[in-house]
């Protein structure tokens, strides 16, 4: 009987895939942060289980949507439950189990190993051990360098406790591209203030271009010996960063709600700076949202789906993602067989997963706009913009998260869930590997 027990385990953690406990895994965790943000300790008033549930969501999906204040409404236990959720969301729930292990001294077996490489979407399990602790030293270093600087800003306004937490709340927050703050208008107070418009947006940076890049940049150090991943990622973080700077100066540099109020032209370079770098992963605004150009808002979409890189901090397609859909459509319109980039080719198997994942992408986006306009009677873009911001685990508002029903509030936290763990782990988790045992002859349709 024993015996009989012990197969059916086996067999029933066989039938789990990795993205399917991963899923699982991240579940928990929230619904455990749901819990703890529900004690009388933690809240200045007791709050409901559906903003609980929310919050835990969104600080474990490392978004930063709200509907409770973080500042007014929770206390200090409270806002030190949901930095620690946005640590382990941000860091991976696997990545802290290895590391666990590892400090405990226990041997990190081959079913860890094998789940850590699927959070950590990487192809091999090789030297999986040495990049999880050089994610830990780099979170710890730029958190750490991210605290000094911002408390050099915060502790001389508010005090030494209160200045020192909040340095350490947003650098964690910032890092780890979470978008949350503890005052109510996010950083608007300080739009022109050097420290905190060049500290948040480095800490994002470094913690959405992905560890895997700087693996890479650790060991090698030379722009040659990169592996293609890393160059096209540090390239085109480089050209969006640009364009997007470019663009939101151009767009909004006389609205008088945003860029116009400033007078000083430098000013209003580094607001656009800053909201530029923000706008793709994380949720910090130094300016209102809701008062930027509709054409603005279609902007800040496009940069929330794109989001950061793989194996990092941030949510949506990936920058690589993206990349490889223009390099397709290059490659179709010049009539080339394969992709090609920094004396590279790119095979089928990325192309067919590319495509996977922007369609999935895609469908998830329009079908959370599509229930969310059932049952929400508001703005139609402010609406896309709240799914957006969602699914890229971004956190940026156009003041829609309030106003939302409880199938609203629902649709936003399955979005942010999907963006966090991934839109293929939905496929993986539903898709079955089926090998043909018939071949079709091959036929042709129109397409276009």
């Amino acid at each position: 009987m024993l015996h009989s027990r012990r197969s059916i385990r086996a067999g029933y953690r066989l039938m789990m895939s990795p993205p399917a406990v991963l899923s699982f895994l991240y579940a928990g965790l929230i619904l455990v942060g749901a819990a703890l943000l529900r004690l009388p300790l933690a809240t200045v008033a007791t709050i409901s289980w559906d903003d609980a549930l929310f919050t835990a969501t969104s600080a474990v999906t490392v978004t930063g949507l709200v509907v409770v204040d973080t500042g007014a409404d929770f206390t200090f236990f409270g806002q030190l439950i949901i930095m620690l959720l946005i640590q382990l969301g941000g860091l991976g729930i696997m990545s802290f189990a290895v590391l666990l292990l590892s400090m405990l001294g226990l041997s990190v077996g081959l079913p860890q190993r094998i789940f850590l490489r699927e959070e950590l979407n990487q192809t091999s399990i090789a030297d999986l051990i040495h990049l999880v602790w050089l994610i830990l030293r780099v979170m710890l270093a730029c958190e750490l360098v991210g605290a000094v600087l911002l408390a050099s800003v915060f502790v001389p306004e508010f005090g030494w406790p209160s200045g020192l937490w909040s340095a350490i709340f947003h650098s964690v927050s910032a890092f780890n591209n979470a978008g949350f703050s503890l005052y109510t208008d996010s950083l608007s107070g300080w739009s022109t203030n050097v420290v905190i418009n060049v500290t948040v947006p480095l800490l994002i940076i470094v913690g959405g271009v992905g560890f895997s890049v700087l693996s890479d940049l650790h060991r090698q150090r030379r722009w040659g010996k990169f592996s293609l991943h890393s160059k096209l990622m540090l390239s085109g973080t480089a050209v969006i960063l640009f364009l997007s700077v470019v663009l939101f100066a151009l767009l909004e540099w006389n609205n008088p709600a945003t860029l116009g109020q400033l007078p000083e032209p430098v000013d209003r370079i580094i607001v656009a700076w800053f909201q530029a770098v923000t706008t793709r992963t994380a949720g910090f605004n130094t300016i209102d949202i809701g008062s930027i150009h509709d054409s603005t808002a279609l902007m800040f979409i496009s940069l929330m789906l794109i989001g950061g890189g793989s194996t990092s901090t941030a949510g949506g397609i990936k920058v690589t993602t993206f990349i490889v859909l223009i390099l397709s459509t290059i490659a179709f319109f010049r009539r080339r067989t394969e992709l090609r980039a920094f004396g590279r080719s790119l095979g089928l198997e990325e192309m067919l997963k590319v495509l996977a994942l922007g369609m999935v992408s895609l469908l998830t986006v329009m079908l959370g706009t599509f229930v969310i306009s059932i049952s929400h009677d508001g703005d139609f873009l402010d609406m896309v913009f709240e799914v957006a911001s969602a699914f890229g685990t971004v956190g940026l508002s156009r003041g829609a998260t309030g106003e939302l029903d409880s199938i609203g509030r629902l649709v936003i936290m399955v979005t942010m869930f999907i963006g966090r763990v991934g839109p293929l782990t939905l496929g993986f988790f539903l898709a079955t590997r089926a090998f043909a045992r018939v071949r079709y002859p091959t036929s042709k349709i129109l397409i276009g």
